[in-house]
């Protein structure tokens, strides 16, 4: 019963976000970065920007460092962030930061924010120090969540940047019997979940990602720390939300994937 009444309270936000000003005014730019928040919060949300190792289907393109305006790892943001983090305020107990920050390996300042997510991870590309200041931060307890990007050469490309993190850590596909899916929604009935050109394609997926694929890597204790969301685009379902061309069932779904994730990340 208490998961039927919260998976209820998600179809209610969904819904509110599409019918009530808590739903952002769609506009074409969102501009640039916000600096570093003092806010005091229990969690903190952080996007991962990074350099491009390829231009992106059409976001981006850029050919070499994918951090200025346009680069894809800015894909849905900050919209999706914060659409993200509405859910994350209204139906658990989490006091989040009402506002993303991003955050680059360039620097120490992602250490400061245990949760990072990454999208169009088919693009990225890491110097060497990057990838070490990468694997540092999930050995030490970060945890990292890739989502948006499709298909067999998708993949490739995701797991050349990844390879130089992890050299040795195996990629294993989870499956329902994972804490992953269980910590806070139990998640057996796992779709997939597709960008906003179902509206228009009526396609669920993209390129040939037919499938969706939840897979991990884990740390020597077996911890998930890098959540890969394969085939599937969350941010976008978080972004479309407060449309009413989209789907509720796959708003629905992207916002207990990603809470289930945030409160795995808080609790392992």
């Amino acid at each position: 019963m208490k998961l039927l009444v919260q998976s209820a309270m998600v179809t209610v936000l969904v819904l509110t976000l599409a019918g009530s000003a808590l739903g952002f005014q769609r506009v074409a730019n969102w501009g640039e970065p916000l600096p570093q928040s003092h806010e005091k919060a229990e969690f903190s949300w952080s996007r991962l920007s990074y350099s491009t190792a390829m231009g992106g289907d059409g976001y981006g393109g850029f050919g070499g460092f994918g951090g200025g305006r346009g680069g894809t790892w800015q894909r849905d943001y900050p919209k999706a962030d914060r659409q993200f983090l509405i859910a994350l305020n209204r139906l658990t107990r989490i006091q989040g930061r009402s506002t993303e920050q991003v955050v680059s390996l360039d620097s120490d300042d992602s250490f400061n924010y245990p949760f990072v997510y990454a999208v169009m991870v088919h693009t990225w590309t890491f110097s060497d120090e990057e990838a070490k200041r990468m694997r540092e931060y999930l050995e030490k307890g970060g945890f990292l969540m890739v989502d948006d990007f499709h298909g067999s050469e998708d993949w490739e490309n995701f797991m050349n940047g990844m390879r130089q993190v992890f050299p040795d850590r195996p990629v294993e596909d989870l499956t329902d019997k994972d804490e992953i899916f269980h910590v806070l929604y139990d998640m057996d009935d796992r779709f997939q979940v597709p960008g906003e050109q179902y509206i228009r394609s009526g396609r669920t997926y993209e390129k040939d990602g037919y499938v969706a694929k939840w897979r991990g890597i884990r740390d020597d204790k077996g911890r998930v720390v890098v959540a890969i969301c394969h085939n599937m685009h969350l941010g976008d379902a978080w972004e479309w939300a407060d449309d009413p061309e989209y789907p509720e069932q796959f708003a629905s779904m992207a916002f207990r994937v990603g809470l289930n994730y945030v409160m795995y990340s808080m609790t392992h």
